[in-house]
């Protein structure tokens, strides 16, 4: 049976509208209308074992006033229907309810509720773009979601529970006293107002310490994540002092908002306690008072008691549950500012698939400048004819690798077009584009997966078989067969550990290349491809280049300009323009820009006063 009500909503479904709104309640309502079934089974649930637990105190005055009024020889046989009943309701009724209660919470709302929130809000953080998360700590993005999700049910779940629960109860209580006498309901009521007077001062105030708390919180992991994923960094430069010094100082803020935090939960805590003492002195008192004066029957004073009791022991339970529930709207709404937001670089409506049958691109007029006033790329033109190979030269901060994320994509353009076959990039879906293009980049970054699984990331349909082939090309296939890794797992199935840190830079970027001879697409992006490989391996596997640039457009970007000498054409960019173009031999034959860097070339780099000499 707990299976079935397990089962009963999957945390990885994607609504018709995946993308949660930006305002508070439209929040909540994206998420909760998705399980409104499970959490409309909760509220009645919590209906009914609210109603059943305020016949305790009611099943308590009735025994003693039996127990005073009867006869010891006739109680059981003048009251034995009476008393049968309130034993069905205590031993059948009330855990039937509890248990329905704790069900529909537990195992169908809990785990399956939290995890959709993430699912879902995950879904649409990893389809922001690319400067979205050059803007935050990926570890504080990752703690946001993780945490918005159980935020949100909890507070939810808490809202029908534990707030219904004492509107339910604390109304029956009323109403039972009342019926009996109407000066009993009155310290009841007196105190319900001074109840919503302290929740009104201290639950907006705790909602906003919250939001600071998680927000400190959020910067504090995001901190201590950078360091470790720039953990040989730090060993390098021998800086784990500023490091701690730089930790310590989030850790600190965090330390005094929560204890600020912590002192308001204090304070009304003492608020609070000393109000439940003024009110159940008061009924107790009162009642008593109304017993003497014969006005009520002791077993009304046994009711009132407990009841006065109970609803003391619910208010600590409920005003802490509120103050959890705001904590948790806190949570959610700093969780919101990263999540709930629009698409940096959505496709635009009605976006077609792109389809390469001849791999031509042309740069046309196009403009891009990270939005400052004087652009990076500045009305720039240029035509790459299908299965042409061009290299593109020039110092760094010259465009090189801002005209190849153009290419793909990564940022809109401020004018111009960038056309593939004919078609405009901006007017295609993201997807089918970058599944067209095929990139090795200088800064290889390898998922935490075993090296089938990195290699095979180019073709995921790809076979075991064609894996070890694109290895081989890659001549990356002698040295895989080599790995362990810390759970002796070996050869293909060796982890490679986090952004592939078990492996060296060489070997990182010829998994790269075996990913992309895999993938095979019809243009081949190289930005300093086989900068982190020695002369040795460099040589061994330019001829597999050779053979994967075969029948393919090919921009290739190197600071080592052996490298790309052979390319068809030459581009040489300056300031985001073209300022020349050839063949090596024409280049240099021209004496400008190219040759004076080709003479100027030390080490395999270009260094600034070569190219400002070339000018």
């Amino acid at each position: 049976m707990l299976s079935w009500f397990e089962k009963k909503l999957k945390p990885t479904v994607l609504p018709e509208k995946p993308e949660p709104p930006a305002t508070l309640a439209g929040f909540y309502w994206h998420f909760a209308r998705q399980a409104k079934g499970l959490f409309v089974a909760l509220f009645v649930t919590g209906f009914i074992v609210a109603l059943l637990d305020a016949t305790i105190p009611v099943f308590i005055g009735r025994v003693v006033t039996l127990v005073t009024s009867s006869q010891p020889d006739r109680l059981f046989a003048d009251s034995w229907h009476l008393l049968a009943g309130m034993a069905v309701v205590l031993l059948l009724l009330r855990p039937l309810a509890i248990t329905a209660q704790n069900i529909v919470a537990n195992q169908a709302i809990a785990a399956n509720v939290a995890n959709m929130i993430r699912w879902q809000n995950h879904w649409h953080v990893v389809r922001q773009s690319w400067a979205f998360f050059q803007n935050d700590f990926a570890g504080r993005i990752a703690n946001k979601v993780m945490q918005t999700g159980p935020a949100l049910r909890e507070s939810l779940v808490a809202m029908i529970t534990a707030v219904w629960y004492i509107m339910v109860y604390g109304t029956s209580a009323v109403i039972l006293l009342a019926s009996a006498d109407g000066w009993l309901a009155l310290p009841i009521l007196v105190w319900f107002a001074a109840y919503g007077v302290l929740l009104r001062i201290f639950v907006p105030r705790m909602r906003d310490r919250s939001v600071e708390v998680s927000e400190a919180r959020s910067i504090m992991t995001g901190r201590i994540v950078d360091t470790y994923t720039n953990i040989l960094t730090l060993k390098l430069f021998a800086r784990a002092r500023e490091e701690d010094a730089y930790v310590r100082n989030s850790v600190e803020t965090h330390t005094g908002l929560f204890h600020a935090s912590l002192r308001l939960n204090t304070i009304f805590s003492f608020c609070l306690s000393t109000l439940n003492a003024m009110m159940v002195t008061a009924v107790a008192g009162l009642s008593i008072y109304l017993w003497t004066k014969g006005s009520v029957q002791i077993g009304t004073v046994a009711m009132a008691l407990p009841l006065a009791w109970q609803i003391v022991n619910m208010a600590g339970w409920v005003a802490y549950q509120i103050t959890d529930i705001f904590e948790n709207i806190g949570v959610v709404q700093e969780g919101m500012r990263a999540i709930a937001r629009p698409l940096g670089l959505p496709d635009k409506p009605g976006a077609a698939e792109l389809k390469v049958t001849r791999g031509e691109i042309k740069f046309d007029e196009i403009r891009f400048g990270y939005g400052s006033e004087k652009g990076l790329i500045d009305n720039l033109s240029l035509d790459v004819k299908p299965g042409e190979k061009i290299g593109l030269v020039g110092r760094s901060g010259a465009g090189k690798s801002t005209l190849v994320n153009l290419l793909l994509r990564f940022f809109e353009l401020e004018s111009g077009r960038i056309l593939i076959d004919g078609q405009d990039i901006s007017q295609v879906t993201q997807e089918s584009l970058r599944t067209q293009i095929s990139v090795v980049t200088q800064d290889t970054s390898l998922l935490h997966r075993s090296i089938r699984d990195n290699i095979r990331y180019g073709l995921p349909s790809a076979s075991d078989d064609a894996v070890v082939e694109a290895a081989k090309l890659a001549h990356a296939h002698d040295f895989i067969a080599n790995l362990e890794d810390w759970k002796n797992r070996r050869g293909y199935d060796a982890q490679v550990g986090e952004r592939g840190v078990k492996l060296s830079g060489g070997q990182r970027q010829r998994i790269a290349i075996a990913r992309v001879i895999l993938k095979n697409a019809p243009i081949l992006v190289l930005d300093e491809a086989t900068s982190a490989l020695d002369s040795e391996v460099e040589a061994a596997i330019q001829s597999s280049l050779d053979e994967l640039m075969k029948g393919k457009t090919v921009i290739a970007i190197a600071h080592r300009l052996s490298t790309i000498a052979r390319m068809d054409r030459l581009v040489i960019l300056d300031k985001g323009r073209v300022v020349e173009q050839g063949t090596h031999d024409e280049l240099l034959a021209a004496d400008g820009h190219y040759a004076a860097l080709w003479r100027r070339q030390s080490g395999g780099f270009i260094d600034a006063p070569g190219l400002q000499a070339a000018e």
